[in-house]
């Protein structure tokens, strides 16, 4: 559970770290998942003194932290996206043609990686970033040198007719880069850096292990780049030539939307490259890994865990007889897939008119996409039904759940399914991520256990529906399946395990050099 009263001064220190942390748009600003782990990994090791750099993107999204610090954390500090950018006085200059060709061969790179990124050009281009003796922020917005590279490129690439949308994505896209490169010279120190995806602060992590010569651990929860690419595909804020034109210009569809994939594949790249080791949750996504880029050898697994001790009280709160309430336990935003949860509902109550569903997470970070959820509640007509609960201490809700569910259209290995099985909870889950391991498990010895619930395909509320009719409806089944998430939990997802794995990636990486 997350501690209570968090401070209103975040903690700097210029002592020595032993792990920085790189967050992006995660803790301590925002509560559960991704967040919880980082609190779980700091609190867990307190003979390690952590430190932080976060990075989010507007400075209005973030209001106050969600965690009470551990003592054992020395320094945070947090820089905004959207600041990178803001215009400077505009002013005539040539710019430095040197530089801007060199970040052309990077770019080259990013469409075609097979080639290999030149010897000594990543330290060239961090050196020279926000520098004079490189390429300035001012250089870069306003130098003939970064125009003509600009409309060159797009002459030579862009099959979308708008070159004033493909200029101001070049802008929005690069500037944050001139931000990590004053965080990088700037940054206190430390033994280790680790990252907790790729993206900006993957990227982040990639400029300081090659400034301060100390060793890059990358862990991914979810695979950055997919999940970019599905936000991406759902964006309403870019518009292809297809909407514009009504179709028929099939190249030039959805262009600035590749644009925005490559460079986030390609920066993936980078901290790939920097990075040893590169931590996934489970096997699928160690080899999504490597597809994207990561060398195998440098790739390794550590589950998740939970302090199976924590829920002994949480399970024995449960009644005798199995709740007919099915629990969404996550955040209200698209990605999870609310909408397809109240559709499974209305496929629910139908057969078990006495069910109902709980939304249990904060509506605060999409509130358009939660205002939508709610008016499909009362579309369906399953006010009655649906209850959205905002945040709550979990260990409150899970005794009261027959069944966890997760809609998600994207996950790696979640947490909160995991917490349900501890808490003697069986789940319906989309087959997302490590998802059918948790529910079928993974090797012969864990398949031996049964299965823990049901798997469905993703954005199906019918058969999401019937899955959890049956399992509420059939009390051996269910209690099967309990059992078997129960023993899943104790054999493979504990947090002495996860806690210590960690112990030895730190140390490990404490005692050894950089990549060079």
């Amino acid at each position: 559970m997350n501690a209570p009263g968090p401070p209103a001064v975040p903690p700097t220190s210029t002592e020595e770290a032993d792990v920085c942390l790189l967050l992006e748009g995660t803790y301590p600003y925002i509560r559960g998942g991704v967040s919880a782990w980082v609190h779980q990994i700091i609190s867990k090791l307190p003979e390690l003194k952590f430190s932080a750099i976060f990075l989010g993107g507007a400075r209005s999204d973030y209001a106050e932290m969600k965690y009470q610090l551990p003592s054992n954390f020395i320094h945070l500090e947090t820089h905004y996206l959207s600041e990178s950018w803001r215009l400077g006085k505009a002013s005539p200059r040539p710019g430095n043609r040197a530089y801007v060709a060199d970040s052309a061969k990077l770019h080259d790179y990013f469409k075609k990686p097979a080639a290999g990124l030149p010897p000594g050009l990543l330290e060239r281009l961090l050196s020279g970033l926000g520098q004079k003796s490189g390429l300035t922020r001012d250089d870069f917005l306003f130098s003939d040198a970064v125009w003509e590279q600009v409309s060159a490129d797009f002459n030579r690439y862009s099959s979308d007719p708008s070159f004033t949308d493909y200029f101001w994505t070049v802008r929005i896209m690069h500037a944050p880069l001139f931000m990590l490169a004053d965080i990088t010279r700037q940054a206190p120190p430390a033994k280790v850096y680790h990252s907790i995806s790729t993206g900006y602060a993957g990227l982040l992590g990639s400029f300081l292990a090659k400034a301060r010569g100390r060793p890059l651990i990358l862990s991914e929860h979810g695979i950055y780049t997919k999940e970019r690419k599905i936000d991406l595909a759902q964006a309403d804020w870019i518009k292809d030539a297809e909407e514009i034109f009504g179709g028929g210009l099939e190249d030039d569809v959805s262009y600035i939307r590749r644009l925005w994939i490559r460079f986030f594949e390609g920066i993936g790249r980078l901290t790939y490259e920097a990075a040893d080791p590169i931590v996934a949750l489970y096997e699928g996504n160690r080899q999504r890994q490597i597809r994207d880029g990561a060398v195998a050898e440098r790739t390794t697994i550590v589950p998740n865990g939970i302090n199976l001790e924590r829920f002994d009280p949480v399970r024995a709160a449960r009644g005798d007889k199995v709740p007919p309430v099915l629990g969404l336990i996550g955040r209200v935003v698209p990605i999870k897939d609310i909408k397809t949860f109240i559709r499974a509902m209305h496929t629910v109550v139908k057969q078990l008119p006495e069910a109902e569903g709980w939304i249990v997470g904060p509506e605060d970070e999409d509130r358009a996409y939660a205002a939508e959820c709610h008016a499909l509640v009362a579309s369906l007509g399953l006010e009655q039904k649906v209850k959205f609960l905002g945040f709550q201490n979990v260990a409150d809700i899970l005794p009261k759940l027959g069944l966890m569910v997760l809609t998600s259209i994207s996950e790696a290995l979640p947490l909160v399914v995991v917490e349900g099985y501890a808490a003697g909870v069986p789940a319906v889950v989309t087959d997302v991520g490590s998802c059918r391991e948790l529910i079928e498990g993974r090797t012969p010895e864990d398949k031996a256990l049964g299965v823990s619930g049901a798997v469905v395909n993703i954005a199906d509320p019918e058969a999401t529906g019937k899955a959890a009719a049956r399992l509420l409806s059939d009390e051996q089944q269910w209690k099967r399946a309990q059992q078997a998430g129960l023993e899943r939990v104790r054999r493979f997802y504990t947090e002495p395990m996860m806690i210590g794995r960690y112990r030895e990636l730190y140390q490990e990486a404490i005692r050894r050099p950089g990549r060079t």
